[in-house]
């Protein structure tokens, strides 16, 4: 199959397939814990507005194609690459994603020292401890979340820079949303060599402190947390999912060979 850009091979654990111009990997969920306890790389969760901004954002593009693991955070996107003959049979969210890792790590005994970045400030040190006081050790060891203004501001960086590296983590996850947690974790993921593994995890550190309630478990194993969150917030989710139907359209013409990378 041919593609726009040369897509890099995949870890020998699990296969990897095209996605509009990124690509998305189908780790084995315990493959995939390993693989970033040990291995660590930088991680992106995709889903269909990730893949809108990607057909317009080139930085985004550009800290996308970093990236060493691209799981699905979306059934639809699942589903959408199944209907392709590139199956994906593991549907994996930052959300659950990173329980998982810390649980993993913890039962496992591994040497995972986390360092949260994001939210509103506080949020990010009350997901802390609650994180800590869940395992009874300390797998979190720094938390930091910034202003409004931190992308912009150089000298908020520096301090985040600093903090990050001062707390000894081996582990960071990002949690500012998309395209912007992306874009940051593939621009300064250089100035962080202690730094094995690096996620976007948008409003994950919400939910681990507790500031924002997940949509009940009935509702994500009926793959409609998507509805939950319009229904708990309609003027910040509603117009997002409406544009992200794009997606669809994109994988009609990517299945019949017309798309074309808009960014190419």
């Amino acid at each position: 199959m041919t593609t726009p850009f040369h897509i890099p091979a995949p870890p020998a654990a699990w296969p990897r397939h095209p996605l509009l111009n990124v690509w998305a990997d189908d780790p084995e969920p315990g493959a995939l814990l390993d693989h970033l306890c040990h291995q660590g790389g930088l991680v992106f969760t995709i889903n269909p507005d990730h893949l809108y901004h990607l057909q317009r954002n080139r930085e985004f593009l550009r800290a996308y194609r970093q990236a060493d693991v691209i799981t699905v955070d979306s059934h639809y996107v699942r589903m959408a690459l199944n209907r392709m003959g590139r199956p994906i049979h593991h549907h994996i969210t930052g959300s659950d994603l990173v329980p998982r890792l810390i649980a993993h790590a913890s039962t496992h005994d591994v040497d995972l020292r986390v360092f949260l970045l994001g939210a509103q400030p506080g949020v990010a040190q009350r997901a802390l401890e609650r994180i800590n006081a869940r395992h009874g050790k300390r797998l979190v060891v720094g938390a930091f979340g910034p202003s409004m203004n931190f992308i912009r501001d150089a000298e908020e960086t520096a301090h985040a820079l600093r903090l990050i590296r001062d707390s000894g983590a081996n582990a960071l996850m990002v949690g500012l949303g998309a395209p912007k947690q992306e874009i940051w974790l593939a621009r300064w993921r250089e100035a962080l060599p202690d730094v094995k593994l690096l996620m976007g995890v948008g409003a994950t550190i919400d939910y681990e402190a507790g500031e924002v309630v997940r949509a009940p478990v009935w509702m994500r194993q009926m793959r409609m947390e998507w509805l939950y969150r319009v229904l708990s917030e309609p003027r910040r989710y509603l117009m997002r999912y409406v544009r992200n139907t794009e997606f669809l359209h994109l994988m009609w013409q990517d299945r019949r060979g017309r798309y074309r990378d808009p960014l190419a």
